[in-house]
């Protein structure tokens, strides 16, 4: 699995761990990918000597032609938003496998999906009662592969925001609890770009699944840190797909930030800085795989949370995007809490009070 930056994560959040039966792993470790960069460029037969890519580009082979005439790939073949943006997706055979949890307001189910042909974990919250609920997808931040279990993360938010009404979906994203493993077998940043994959991808599953219960015309998405890179992504790279975004405090939308930021955290072995240069060595290739550049694409009224303490994601990170959003005309809200940290604390309820409040205004509101 390639390490992306780690953001903090707190005991608070562990849960039990579901053990769910992954169908056929072995199939789709079989069908793992030789991965490669483009290194060097060729000029009337001559090789240019240790040149760097001008993207990023990862091959990925046997995979089944569509008849749109776009592969189905199981990792992005060229690490860009703008790859992301035309490549095709399919979510498809959401499962409702386990029943986890039942109280007074809804019920917790561990579920699967298919994201480009890969098995996905994750939970669904559906509210008791007739329905339709609107239905919010939630990107956690960064936890390590190795102790994570299904539904770990914004556990706390989950159970709010069921409690409020909406359906809630929380993907767990490919190498985590019962997720297939990522293809890539190359140790390189890709900006979050396969977790992006499946975030968007489980809109795509659930709007397949035609549950009666859950409303998929309009959708909300919430993304904390990590996961706030993961919907950046979304809203920079696939806009129709959501109607509505929280960012809690969300790590950088120039992903050379956060790559250089994290980079002692990465696995031994990685290859990035080789493989793609320095932002000032290679500038087109961070500039392409950077939300940033795309923020102009945002379509969707976002509503962006910083604390002030936050010793993992610096606040001024948020404040610069707020900044870029607002110069673009974009509709943008921007709460900063004093004194608070990564997760917050006293002004957790008032957070939620107005993510709730924010979601049922632009996700319930008749067109």
């Amino acid at each position: 699995m390639v390490a992306i930056e780690s953001c903090n994560a707190t005991s608070k959040e562990l849960l039990p761990e579901m053990i769910v039966p992954q169908a056929n792993i072995e199939h789709h470790r079989a069908m793992q990918h030789t991965v490669f960069f483009l290194l060097c460029f060729c000029l009337f037969g001559c090789v240019v000597s240790k040149p760097l890519p001008e993207v990023a580009e990862l091959k990925n082979s046997s995979v089944p032609a569509a008849t749109d005439g776009l592969s189905l790939e199981q990792l992005p073949s060229t690490l860009s938003i703008p790859h992301f943006a035309k490549m095709r997706l399919s979510g498809t055979g959401l499962t409702l496998e386990t029943v986890i949890e039942k109280n007074a307001a809804y019920v917790r189910h561990g579920i699967t999906y298919q994201s480009n042909g890969l098995t996905i974990s994750g939970i669904l919250n559906i509210p008791n009662g007739m329905g339709p609920f609107p239905l919010l997808i939630l990107n956690h931040g960064f936890i390590d592969p190795s102790v994570y279990v299904r539904g770990r993360g914004l556990r706390r938010e989950q159970d709010y925001l069921a409690r409020q009404g909406f359906a809630v979906l929380h993907t767990d994203y490919r190498g985590h609890a019962a997720s297939d493993p990522s293809p890539m077998t190359e140790k390189v940043y890709d900006g979050n770009l396969e977790y992006s994959m499946d975030s968007a991808n489980a809109i795509l599953a659930m709007r397949a699944a035609k549950l009666p219960n859950i409303d998929v015309s309009r959708i909300g998405m919430m993304g904390h840190s990590l996961g706030g890179g993961v919907t950046l992504a979304i809203l920079t790279g696939r806009p129709d797909l959501v109607d509505a975004a929280v960012l809690y405090a969300p790590v950088h939308a120039d992903v050379w930030e956060n790559f250089m930021r994290w980079r002692s955290k990465r696995e031994e072995g990685d290859r990035t800085r080789e493989a793609f240069g320095t932002k000032e060595e290679n500038p087109d290739l961070w500039a392409e795989l950077s939300p940033q550049t795309f923020l102009k694409n945002i379509q969707v009224p976002v509503l962006l949370f910083h604390g002030d303490k936050d010793k993992d994601v610096p606040k001024n990170w948020s404040d610069d995007l707020s900044q870029r959003l607002t110069k673009l005309g974009k509709d943008i809200t921007y709460v900063e809490y004093a004194g608070e940290g990564h997760e917050y604390g006293p002004k957790w309820s008032d957070f939620m009070e107005k993510t709730a409040a924010f979601f049922k205004e632009h996700l319930t509101s008749t067109q």
